[in-house]
């Protein structure tokens, strides 16, 4: 099995910005670097379920419950 390559976390975040977001209108969920200045979620992503989730966390390296 082939190892995942971790990427760094984004310059301007820590592992205590990431977030969930729900759209209101169709419900579909992201997760992302959420930048209190610009109230925006930034490297946001698609969430389907759960896995996807811990997927994002890994690819950052980042402990879940940080």
């Amino acid at each position: 099995m082939k190892k995942k390559k971790i990427l760094p976390i984004p310059q301007g975040f820590t592992a205590e910005d990431v977030k969930t977001e729900s759209s209101i209108c169709t419900g579909e969920k992201t997760i992302g670097f959420y930048s209190a200045a610009d109230k925006k979620l930034h490297f946001a992503e698609l969430v389907s379920d759960r896995t996807d989730i811990e997927n994002f966390y890994e690819k950052y390296g980042i402990e879940k419950g940080r």
